[in-house]
C-alpha cells in the first residue's frame, strides 16, 4: 500500500503545489505519523521538500517560498536574465525606478549598474548588487528582514512606499493564471507588491515564460492592473492574449 499512497501524495502536491500533513492523511486515510514517514522517504528520493506542517512540490507554485534565494536565482537563470535585460531598456537615464524583491529584479539591478538612475527597493539582493556603484542613487526601504529571501517586508515597508514615487515599478510574481490574474506565494510579500503598484507612473511585471500560465496561492492583481509584461518567447499564447485584451502591453525578451 505504501507505493500507491506515495503516488497519491505526489499527485496532490503536483496539482496544488503544497499540502499539509493532515490533508494528506485524510486523502490517504492513514495517520499523520504515517504521512510524515512517507514525506521523509519521498524527500530522501528528491521527490518533494518537507516544510513545517506538510510538504511542497519541488517545482510547484509554492516551491520558491521555501527555497533559498541562490537556489531560486539559479533556476531558469538564462530566461530571467533575458527578461531583465529587456526591462532595463525601458529605463531612461535620470529615471527613478522601484524594484520589487526577487531574483529577476536582482538581475535587472545588475543591468542598471553604471547608469545615472535612482533605484528604490526593499531587496537586500539589489542592495548587494548596487551598494558600490557611485552612478546609481540607491534608496533602501525599511522593514522587517526576511533573511531567507533577502528582502524587507511588513508595515514599515508598505508605509515607506507611500512616501516615494517613481517612473517605473518592476514587479515579480510566482505566476500569471490563465485568466490573467497575477499570483504570488508568500503572504507577507503580497501587501508590499500591492503597495508597489501604487508607487510609480508605470508598472512592469517581470515573469519568465515558465510562469505563463502559472499558479500561486495569493492574488496580487488582475491583468489590467499592470501596464507592461516582459517575458520570453514561448510563454503560453492564450494567457498572453488575455493580458493584451485587458490592455496590458506584452514585450518579449
Amino acid at each position: 500500500m505504501r507505493v500507491p499512497r506515495q503516488r497519491s501524495i505526489l499527485g496532490r502536491l503536483t496539482a496544488q503545489g503544497m499540502a499539509t500533513t493532515e490533508e494528506l492523511a485524510a486523502l490517504c486515510d492513514v495517520s499523520a505519523a504515517t504521512v510524515r514517514r512517507d514525506l521523509v522517504e519521498l524527500e530522501r528520493q528528491g521527490a518533494l521538500r518537507r516544510v513545517h506542517g506538510g510538504a511542497v512540490a519541488l517545482d510547484g507554485p509554492d516551491a520558491d517560498a521555501t527555497r533559498g534565494f541562490a537556489e531560486v536565482a539559479a533556476s531558469d537563470a538564462a530566461h530571467k536574465a533575458a527578461v531583465a535585460a529587456r526591462a532595463a531598456g525601458l529605463v531612461a537615464d535620470g529615471d527613478c525606478v522601484i524594484l520589487d524583491i526577487g531574483t529577476t529584479t536582482m538581475m535587472l539591478a545588475r543591468a542598471l549598474r553604471g547608469r545615472p538612475v535612482t533605484v528604490v527597493t526593499a531587496s537586500l539582493a539589489v542592495l548587494d548588487v548596487l551598494r558600490d556603484d557611485d552612478d546609481v542613487e540607491l534608496v533602501l526601504l525599511g522593514g522587517m528582514v526576511r533573511r531567507h529571501y533577502h528582502s524587507l517586508v511588513g508595515a514599515l515597508t508598505e508605509d515607506a512606499l507611500r512616501q516615494v514615487h517613481g517612473s517605473h515599478v518592476f514587479l515579480g510574481a510566482s505566476g500569471v493564471r490563465g485568466d490573467g490574474t497575477v499570483l504570488d506565494t508568500t503572504m507577507v510579500e503580497v501587501p508590499v507588491k500591492r503597495a508597489l503598484l501604487q508607487a510609480a507612473d508605470r508598472s512592469v511585471l517581470l515573469v519568465d515564460r515558465h510562469k505563463f500560465p502559472g499558479t500561486g496561492t495569493l492574488r496580487v492583481c488582475g491583468a489590467g492592473e499592470v501596464d507592461v509584461v516582459v517575458t520570453n518567447e514561448g510563454a503560453d499564447p492564450d494567457t498572453i492574449t488575455v493580458c493584451r485584451e485587458a490592455g496590458t502591453e506584452v514585450l518579449y525578451a
